[in-house]
């Protein structure tokens, strides 16, 4: 499939999905997060596909959304636009899924990297909600996922002060899994996708399901949850199969099922 605004590709068992508007720093229009989520999408669906990697350029992941687009819109009609809803596709993905990011990663930008399942940074990544300046709040999540990223306190300077976020303080304070020179974050992030990638596929997916439900639930549904999908797993040919090959010592060939 050809896009106008991404790049789609496959490294191995990885699908990799770039934001491709270089000069509007990737911002986040309709065209764009569309093409991105069928991408997406199309890689989840596809079983040859273990885990799936977005990232930008090396200037920028993505400086927010398209804000001319939005600048005269009225309430009824932010109702009914859909564009928000693409974040919403992003969460119901079932692979993992590890956002590579450099540069500016802003507003809607920053909620797509927090809505992914890792984030592997390079030195020069920048993570902020500066939604405040536009007379406007976050509104794909950032308001919820950095504070329980980075907790309270430091949540409402970010987005109630435009507080900006460098690479090392985002990993300081566990917004990212680790920061990683410029010139090989992609790499860096791929190589981690490739890893995870040759682990058993539906374990992967429950394993995601069961963390992503620490925020949806309290913490005895939770373990509740998480039981059910420990069990559910051995009905897997997958769960006989990794046993057996560790009881005699070789390496396991996953079927995912």
């Amino acid at each position: 499939m050809s896009y106008e605004f991404i790049l789609a590709r496959v490294e191995g068992k990885v699908g990799i999905v770039q934001f491709n508007r270089p000069k509007a720093l990737n911002a986040l229009s309709p065209g764009l997060m569309g093409e991105a989520m069928t991408a997406v999408e199309t890689f989840d669906a596809d079983p040859a596909i273990g885990a799936i990697v977005i990232t930008g350029s090396e200037r920028a992941f993505a400086a927010g959304a398209d804000i001319k687009e939005m600048a005269q819109a009225s309430v009824v009609e932010m109702l009914g636009n859909p564009f928000i809803d693409y974040w919403d596709r992003l969460r119901r993905v079932r692979k993992p899924v590890i956002a590579a990011v450099s540069g500016f990663a802003l507003g809607g930008g920053c909620e797509l990297a927090m809505a992914c399942d890792m984030i592997v940074a390079s030195e020069s990544a920048q993570f902020g909600q500066p939604e405040i300046n536009l007379g406007v709040i976050p509104g794909a999540g950032g308001t919820q996922r950095m504070t329980r990223a980075v907790g309270k306190a430091l949540a409402m300077e970010i987005v109630l002060n435009d507080r900006r976020l460098s690479a090392a303080e985002a990993q300081q304070f566990g917004l990212v899994n680790r920061v990683v020179p410029v010139e090989v974050y992609l790499e860096e992030a791929v190589k981690l996708a490739q890893q995870i990638a040759e682990r058993a596929p539906v374990a992967l997916q429950m394993a995601k399901e069961a963390i992503n439900a620490v925020y949806e639930m309290p913490l005895q549904s939770g373990l509740a949850h998480e039981r059910r999908l420990f069990y559910m797993l051995f009905a897997t040919a997958d769960q006989k199969e990794g046993m057996d090959a560790f009881v005699n010592k070789r390496k396991a060939d996953w079927q995912g099922k």
